[in-house]
Order: C-alpha cells, then structure tokens, then sequence
C-alpha cells in the first residue's frame, strides 16, 4: 500500500464535507430506499412471486439460464454463479451471443430468467422469442410488467420502480442493487428449501481458505491403527509405550465395550513422575475431567475452535461412545484451517 503524506493526512483531517463526499452518502442512501422499497413489496405479492419463482426450478430437470444485457448482464453472471454454487444448476448466456449460436445451450427442460429494468431490451428479443417457440418457461425481473418483457414472461419477479443514485438519473445504480439483491434472495430461498448444509457447500467450494473451513473432522483425522488406545486395568507403564508410539502425547482409554472413559495425557504422566513413578492403572492416573470430543462430520473449523477455548491440542473424534478418530493441532494447520 502507497504511503499517504503527512501533508495529505493534515489536509484531508481539515477538509470540510464537499459536494463529492456529500454525493457518497446521497448514493448509499439512495440504493438503500430502492432495497427498503424491494423489502415493502414483499408482502404485496412479490413474496409469492419469488416462492413461485423457487418451485418452477426445483420442479424443472434442467438449469437456470440467467441472460441480460449491459449491467443486468453482469449481475446476471452473478446471479449464475451464486445459483451454482448453492446447489442450482446454471449458466449464464449472452443475449448477443444467443442470437449466434449459444441458443443451442438453452434446452426444453431449463428455466430462463431474463434480467431488464425497462423490459425492453432489444437484445433479448431472440431470446424471449425462443423460449415462446420451444416452451422453455421464462422468468423476468423487470420493473415493469406491461413490457414487451413483462408480457412474454410465464412469472415476473416486478422490481419496484426506485430512484437511481446517479444524479442524472441514468446509470443503472439503484435497479442494479436492487436486481443484485433479488437473485441473492433467490438463491437462498432454493438453498433453504433444498436443505443444502456446508458439507454440500464444500463440494462446490473445496479451494482455498473457504474450502479448508468447510472440510469436517472425517476428512483429517487419524484412525484405525494410528489411533492411540489403551484398555481400563492397563498399567501406566504400557501405557507410555502406546502414548509414545502414536507420538500424539495423548491416548484413549476404553472400558470393556470399547467406550471412551478417559484420556491419559503428557500432563498425567508429569503428575504421575512428580514424587517418584508407580506402575498403576491407566484409569488411576488419567484426569477426571470429561474428555473434549466431536463426531466425524464437524466441521474442521469447528473442532479448532472447542480447541483453542479448552487450550489443547488434541482431540477424540467418537461415534456414539467409541473413539474411532482423533485430530491434532498439526493437521488442521496443514490443511489451512488453523
């Protein structure tokens, strides 16, 4: 980052609220009339525009084709990729493109969902009119319904009509917004409904520091023969040997049915050497406090977080009662989660 100069600091320090600055908040102000005014018409019908709008999705075999033109076109590619990586098949297509070839990516079995303020973008005409020949459903969000839009769509999601924040009342800024937020809603309305959880999530997201927060316990942990276990009734002594060999500085300890009782840590075996060592059972020298432990499908970031609140750096990850997995500090920070 660029260093500011003390001489820019002092004079933006003085500066008084000028026409521009002013302008900023008149903008922020503006865009946020036109998102209350998109909440007020939820209850007036534009609620069960968009439930609608979700059961034709979820009931069509195909995806979500999101086309518009200009600034709709790119919330459009938005929209698209939110859709898609919330559990909705779809893609967005270039109404220009469409009218060269890329109609052929629209199939009988998707839904199109077409995005124009006025409704009446020419450049969606092709579009529109191949939907109307091959009984592809269509879904607008314009903000009027009287448009040549608005009249070809089998379900308009009617955007109220809302000031823009430019000045001159013609870049799209407000309807932008206002169509941005629409799709989000959307797209959560279908995640809602489908049950999508972040182990779905995770499928679509599985790069980076997105994708190491959503990989769950199951997915790191150590188990079957590097698991550290020791039965009630086992000496102290045997006990080290398979604390030491699983070199975790921590190991299980499991009644006859193979339930967790207790763990033996580096800790008990100081308190145990404190006044000179004697060979006793495991359960003896164990701590009495309740082990921490998760199941298989917490999330990794999760599991981080009861560890850092409990200061330790492992922990058992049990089915029922039965240890079958354990994670160390170690492994969540190779896999970035830490």
């Amino acid at each position: 980052m660029t260093a500011i100069s003390a001489d820019l600091t002092d004079t933006i320090a003085r500066a008084q609220p000028t026409a521009s600055t002013q302008g900023i908040a008149r903008t922020i102000e503006t865009e946020l009339r036109g998102l209350q005014a998109l909440q007020a018409a939820l209850p007036l019908g534009l609620a069960d525009a968009f439930l609608q709008a979700a059961i034709i999705i979820e009931e069509s075999a195909g995806s979500v084709i999101v086309t518009g033109m200009g600034k709709s076109g790119l919330i459009g590619r938005k929209i698209a990729a939110t859709l898609a990586s919330t559990g909705t098949p779809s893609h967005y297509v270039h109404p220009a493109e469409a009218s060269h070839g890329d109609l052929g990516m629209i199939g009988e079995r998707d839904v199109v969902l077409a995005l124009s303020w006025s409704g009446e973008t020419p450049e969606l005409a092709d579009i529109v009119s191949y939907t109307r020949r091959f009984d592809v459903t269509l879904i607008a969000v314009t903000a009027r319904a009287d448009s040549a839009l608005g009249r070809a769509a089998d379900l308009t999601l009617l955007m109220p009509v809302s000031e823009e924040a430019c000045p001159n009342g013609l870049a799209p800024t407000t309807s932008t917004t206002m169509q941005l937020v629409a799709g989000d809603a959307l797209a959560v309305l279908l995640l809602e409904r489908r049950g999508f959880t972040a182990s779905d999530f995770q499928r679509f997201h599985p790069g980076g520091k997105l994708g190491a927060k959503l990989i769950t316990v199951g997915q790191l942990m150590h188990r079957g023969d590097q698991l550290p276990l020791v039965r009630c009734g086992t000496m102290l002594s045997q006990g080290i040997v398979e604390m030491t060999s699983k070199r975790f500085g921590i190991a299980a300890v499991v009644d006859a049915e193979g339930h967790l009782a207790g763990v033996l840590t580096d800790g008990d075996l100081r308190r145990a050497f404190r006044n000179g060592f004697v060979d006793m059972a495991v359960e003896e020298a164990m701590g009495r406090s309740r082990p921490h432990v998760v199941t298989e499908d917490v999330l990794a970031a999760k599991a981080l977080a009861r560890m850092n609140e409990a200061s330790i750096t492992c922990i058992f990850v049990v089915e029922g009662a039965t240890p079958v997995g354990l994670v160390h500090i170690h492994d969540l920070l190779r896999a970035g989660v830490a």
